[in-house]
C-alpha cells in the first residue's frame, strides 16, 4: 500500500495534495490589492450579518448548545467564550441567519460564512498575524470556489447544499494555512474534513430550519479535522478522486484531472459578491428588477399579471419556484415569487419584508407570479445572473425591467450595514474599533484581537479598545 510519504514523492500527486501545495505556497504579497480589499469587506459583511441575526431563533439555538469555557473563542455579540469548534458553529449560524451572507455563484456556495468563523476561532486559539489570516481566507475562498465549480451543477444542487459540501474542505484548507500545518497534516485535514461534507436540500420543501445550521456544521467539521490532523490522524489521500471519494459520491462522475488554485493569477474572491437584500441568491436580481418596476406602479391593485424571466438554475434551485403558502420566513426568503411580490408592494426589500407573512397584497401577487426560463440568462449563468420582471396592469399597460446581472451591495453599503448592526449591539466606539482593525488587519501581529473586540463586554473597557486600535494602526 502506498503511504502518504510515498505518494508525496511521486510525480502524480493526488488532487488534495496538489491543492494543499498550491495553498501553502501563497503569501500575502501574491494577492492583488483588489483581493485584499475584497476580503476585508467580506469579513465586515460577515460580522454585520452575525450581529444583526444575533437574536433570531436559530442563532439563539446555536448559542444555547455551545459549551461555556473559561478560555477559548468568542461568540460574536455575546459574553460567551467557548471551544473553537463550538464558537465556530455558533458564529457560522449567526452569519447565515439573515440569508444575506456573501455569495460565489460559480460554485453556488457561501464560503465566507464558513471560512471566517473557522479562522476567527483558530486565531484566538493560536496567535497568528493579520497577514496570515488574510492569506488563509483568500486560500479558503479559492479552494471552495475551484472545487465547487468542478463539482456542482444544477442537478446536484437540487439535492445537496453546496455550502455544506464545500465548506468543510474550504475551511480546513484555510485553517491549515493559518496554523502553518505541514503538507502531510494539511492533506489529512482536507481529507478528514471532506468526510464531514453534508447538507441535504429537503428544507425548502418543508420549511425546515436545517439550512441555517449547514455552515455551522461545516465550520465545526473543518476545525475538528484540523485538530485530528494535528494529533496525527491520517486522512484518505484520494478523498477527492478515489472510487468512493467526493466526486464519485456526490457527482457520480470522475473527478477532473486537476483543480488548479489561482490559475493565471485569477482570484476566486473577486468572483464573490455581497448580497444587497436578505434573501436567496437566485432572488436577488429579480427583486432588483421588481423595485424598478414598482417605481412605475401607482396602484398595486391594478396589477393583473406578473412574469419573471430567469436563468434555468434559479428556477430549479429548491424553494425558489414557490408561490406559498408561507409558514416560515425562510420559505419566503427562498421564494422568488414572494421576493418579487414584496418588492412590488413595499417598494423596498429589507428584513421587514419577511417579518409578516400574511400581507394580502403580497400574497395575491406571489400567487399569480409565473417564472419563465430565459435562454440568454441561462447561457450567461454563472458568470452573470440576469432577471426580467414583466407586469401587466388592468388598464392594458405593460411594464418591464430587465437587468443583465445582479447589482452587488457596494462597499459603502456594506460598511453602513456593519456600523448599524455592530453599533446597535456594542456601541459606535466599538464598531469603529472593529472596522479599523479589519481595515488594517495586515499590520496586526495578533489577528485574534478582532474576534475579541466582537464580545459583548471587553475586560479593560476603553483602554483595551484604544490599545486594539493602536495595534491595528501598527503604532
Amino acid at each position: 500500500m502506498m503511504t502518504m510519504t510515498d505518494r508525496s514523492d511521486t510525480e502524480q500527486a493526488s488532487l488534495a495534495r496538489t491543492m494543499v501545495r498550491a495553498a501553502r505556497a501563497v503569501r500575502l504579497s501574491d494577492l492583488s490589492a483588489a483581493a485584499c480589499d475584497k476580503l476585508k469587506i467580506c469579513l465586515l459583511d460577515f460580522l454585520s450579518c452575525a450581529f444583526e441575526a444575533r437574536d433570531l431563533d436559530w442563532s439563539r439555538q446555536a448559542i444555547a448548545i455551545a459549551g461555556k469555557a473559561a478560555s477559548g473563542a468568542t461568540i460574536v455579540g455575546t459574553d460567551i467564550v467557548a471551544s473553537p469548534s463550538d464558537a465556530a458553529f455558533a458564529n457560522a449560524t449567526l452569519g447565515h441567519g439573515l440569508v444575506r451572507e456573501d455569495m460565489h455563484a460559480g460554485s453556488i456556495g457561501h464560503h465566507g460564512v464558513v471560512i471566517w468563523p473557522v479562522l476567527l476561532a483558530l486565531a484566538q486559539r493560536s496567535q497568528v498575524s493579520g497577514a496570515q489570516l488574510l492569506t488563509a481566507a483568500a486560500v479558503g475562498y479559492e479552494a471552495g470556489g475551484r472545487l465547487g465549480r468542478a463539482l456542482f451543477n444544477a442537478d446536484l444542487a437540487r439535492l445537496f447544499r453546496p455550502t455544506g459540501i464545500l465548506g468543510p474542505v474550504a475551511g480546513a484548507v484555510a485553517g491549515s494555512c493559518l496554523l502553518s500545518l505541514g503538507e502531510n497534516a494539511s492533506v489529512s485535514a482536507l481529507a478528514l474534513a471532506a468526510n464531514a461534507s453534508a447538507g441535504l436540500n429537503q428544507w425548502p420543501h418543508d420549511g425546515g430550519s436545517d439550512m441555517y445550521f449547514h455552515p455551522g456544521a461545516a465550520a465545526r467539521g473543518a476545525i475538528t479535522a484540523i485538530a485530528l490532523a494535528e494529533a496525527g490522524a491520517y486522512g484518505s489521500e484520494l478523498i477527492l478522486e478515489g472510487e468512493a471519494g467526493l466526486f464519485a459520491a456526490f457527482r457520480r462522475a470522475p473527478a477532473p484531472r486537476a483543480i488548479t488554485l489561482f490559475p493565471d493569477g485569477e482570484e476566486e474572491i473577486l468572483a464573490v459578491y455581497n448580497k444587497p437584500v436578505p434573501a436567496c441568491n437566485f432572488a436577488q436580481t429579480a427583486c432588483q428588477a421588481a423595485l424598478r418596476v414598482a417605481e412605475e406602479i401607482d396602484n398595486i391593485a391594478a396589477v393583473e399579471q406578473v412574469t419573471v424571466h430567469l436563468p434555468d438554475a434559479a428556477i430549479r434551485y429548491p424553494g425558489c419556484d414557490f408561490a406559498g403558502p408561507f409558514e416560515r420566513a425562510l420559505q419566503a426568503k427562498m421564494s422568488i415569487q414572494y421576493g418579487v411580490a414584496g418588492a412590488l408592494v413595499r417598494k423596498v426589500v429589507d428584513e421587514d419584508n419577511y417579518r409578516r407573512l400574511d400581507h394580502p397584497d403580497i400574497l395575491r401577487l406571489a400567487n399569480m407570479i409565473q417564472l419563465r426560463s430565459d435562454r440568454e440568462f441561462t447561457a450567461a449563468f454563472p458568470a452573470s445572473q440576469g432577471a426580467e420582471v414583466e407586469v401587466g396592469l388592468a388598464i392594458g399597460a405593460r411594464i418591464s425591467r430587465r437587468i443583465p446581472d445582479v447589482i452587488a451591495a457596494t462597499e459603502g453599503e456594506v460598511r453602513a450595514r456593519f456600523r448599524c448592526s455592530a453599533g446597535g449591539v456594542l456601541g459606535a466606539d466599538r464598531a469603529d474599533a472593529i472596522e479599523e482593525a479589519v481595515d488594517h488587519i495586515e499590520r496586526s501581529d495578533n489577528a485574534g484581537r478582532i474576534a475579541g473586540l466582537c464580545a459583548l463586554t471587553i475586560r479593560g473597557g476603553k483602554s483595551r479598545i484604544a490599545a486594539a486600535r493602536s495595534a491595528a494602526r501598527g503604532a
